[in-house]
């Protein structure tokens, strides 16, 4: 091949710096390694999602590790770990004059390991039938040994329970009992390496929220989220579910697709002490985020105030209030009916 065919990636001087940087010349986007007195060039678009090997580390293996999910493809070969039948192109090189000059032309091509595509990928296609209400149960307490008492989730069944009666499907999930991953910031790395389906999911088939998602995003017209008030926020498991949900409005950024259409958000919310409107709020403001419409007078809550720190009291006035279970099934009429007019149902 004739010198003015290749193309002069820079100083070897200077590339020999960097154990592995990014590179772009002319359109190609490179991952150069230098290790041991050898240089290495991979493709600097990772096979996942695009992410720039480049930027990533190299590992003590000789692995070039992806900085947006961790993919691994050695810094010579560009094949993935043993097992994985994976190879990111690699290119030809040559030392020369004091400069690093790559064959424009991949030595080797691309190759992605085989993998059913995953189920939370398809079209969100809304299945016949009824109305459907999803309950998120979001409070942390164990319920069952010793048995406890929780008041929000009592008033999300006492709603649920409602619109059962009004001839909607209804499921409820409670996150309690769901193991999932915390979200590890994907998002922060870049907003093109926060995926849907999510990172986590996709990686690890043992994260249950994979649940929430199926049932928010393809099954439910409706969505009532109930939280108890701790320290004048929604509960820790609200905002552990919340936080992975970033991989539901990112969608609207970086693939103009919104997941969440025609569909209805509103919230029971019950603690010891004040804060009900402050926590509606947040909540209302992230559903809203996501795409979710609301009813007239969207939440229902109960607090008996700063100074009421008898959460046995508590505990009875929700038990015997006739009230507010009504009140959590006029929610649940109110997100129906607002459900049934985007839906075009009569």
């Amino acid at each position: 091949m004739k010198n003015t065919e290749w193309l002069k990636i820079g100083k070897t001087s200077e590339l020999k710096k960097q154990e592995l940087q990014q590179v772009e010349v002319e359109g190609h986007k490179l991952a150069i390694s230098f290790r041991q007195g050898k240089f290495g060039v991979l493709s600097g678009e990772c096979l996942h999602a695009e992410g720039p090997l480049g930027k990533g580390c190299l590992n003590a293996e000789g692995y070039v590790v992806c900085p947006w999910h961790a993919w691994m493809f050695h810094h010579l070969t560009g094949e993935a770990r043993p097992g994985i039948p994976a190879t990111v192109p690699r290119y030809d090189f040559k030392e020369e004059g004091g400069y690093l000059y790559i064959n424009p032309k991949p030595a080797t091509e691309a190759k992605h390991a085989p993998h059913p595509e995953h189920p939370l990928s398809r079209d969100n296609v809304r299945q016949p039938g009824p109305l459907r209400v999803l309950g998120l149960s979001t409070t942390v307490m164990n319920l069952d040994a010793p048995p406890r008492y929780s008041t929000s989730e009592e008033l999300l069944n006492a709603a649920l329970g409602q619109a059962k009666r009004s001839g909607a499907e209804t499921q409820l999930i409670k996150l309690r009992d769901l193991k999932f991953r915390a979200c590890e910031g994907y998002y922060s790395i870049d907003e093109k390496a926060c995926l849907w389906p999510c990172s986590i999911t996709q990686a690890d088939p043992s994260d249950e929220l994979a649940k929430v998602y199926e049932a928010l995003v393809f099954w439910a017209d409706v969505v009532l989220v109930a939280t108890p008030i701790r320290w004048g926020n929604a509960s820790s498991l609200y905002y552990k579910m919340a936080e992975r949900f970033n991989c539901i409005q990112n969608q609207t950024l970086v693939a103009d697709k919104a997941l969440i259409q025609n569909k209805v958000a509103a919230f029971i919310i019950t603690g010891g002490q004040d804060n009900v409107q402050a926590v509606s709020g947040n909540m209302m403001m992230f559903f809203g985020e996501l795409g979710f419409s609301f009813p007239q007078f969207p939440f229902v809550g109960h607090s008996r105030g700063w100074a009421s720190e008898d959460m046995e009291n508590n505990r009875n006035y929700v038990k015997g209030s006739e009230d507010l279970h009504e009140q959590a099934g006029a929610l649940a009429e109110r997100s129906l009916a607002l459900a049934k007019q985007m839906a075009g149902k009569k």
